[in-house]
């Protein structure tokens, strides 16, 4: 792996600051030959830390910058003012996300989302399809099964016992409350049980590839197999695999990226 170089900085969006880590290879190809930068947008707990060392893999597997970001109220971007509502996942395509596009000035990107961060990169497809080159999403949920919604109800089981919350404390500080909350009573509401994400797939234009573990415990493969449907995705099924592919066979999935990008953007 190429020598990576990261960089800090604090973006303004609507509602306060957000946190911005990006990734760049040192030696690579010109900035113009690099291919699109790969955003990566986190899942319902995490934040720019919990990605681990994997952007710095991606980017130094794939020669692209890699970005990704706390959405408000998570990890170091600022504190987020009220409840998220039910359309949370496509509004941060068009809330958050712009900001961080806008700011960076990403004229074009590879939009790549882990759980629900996945179905934030299918909206970011769909918003903005001449813009979008690539849409990767791992572990996605595109509509409310009764499989994630069980993994959520047993997590707020295992949250609810003493000193679980300080797991949370550790990346997203005083805000750990209201990141716990945001999951699972957005989840389990049951303004939610009809969400799904059917019109965004419909709308992406780019090509897609949908990754997938078969022991997925907040999703089956029918999210995967959704995705190829209605977006037209390649998909990849990880054997012997839960929700964190990129933690749990990091090289399967850097393989596969960097395999798979160069012909998609």
């Amino acid at each position: 792996m190429s020598s990576v170089e990261f960089q800090d900085v604090f973006v303004p969006a609507a509602g306060g600051q957000l946190f911005v880590r990006r990734w760049t290879p040192a030696a690579s190809a010109p900035s113009g030959e690099r291919g699109v930068p790969i955003v990566l947008m986190h899942d319902s707990l995490g934040c720019v830390e919990l990605w681990r060392d994997f952007p710095e893999r991606l980017a130094g597997a794939t020669g692209r910058e890699v970005i990704a970001y706390d959405r408000l109220g998570f990890g170091r971007s600022d504190p987020y003012k009220g409840t998220l509502g039910v359309d949370f996942v496509v509004r941060e395509a068009i809330e958050g996300f712009r900001a961080v596009r806008e700011a960076l000035e990403l004229e074009e990107f590879a939009a790549f989302g882990h759980s629900v961060g996945g179905g934030m990169a299918i909206a970011s497809a769909a918003a903005y399809p001449q813009s979008c080159r690539a849409l990767i999403t791992e572990s996605a949920q595109v509509y409310a099964e009764e499989r994630t919604l069980e993994g959520i109800r047993q997590a707020r089981e295992s949250f609810a016992q003493p000193g679980q919350l300080d797991r949370l404390k550790k990346y997203h500080g005083e805000k750990a409350a209201w990141v716990l909350s945001a999951w699972i009573d957005t989840w389990l509401s049951p303004d939610f049980a009809d969400w799904t994400l059917d019109p965004q797939l419909a709308q992406v234009k780019c090509p897609a590839l949908a990754l997938h573990g078969d022991n997925d415990e907040y999703g089956s493969t029918v999210h995967a197999e959704r995705i190829a449907q209605l977006a037209g995705a390649r998909p990849v099924i990880f054997e012997n695999c839960g929700h964190v592919p990129h933690r749990e066979m990091p090289e399967q999935v850097l393989a596969t990226v960097s395999d798979w990008l160069p012909r998609a953007g």
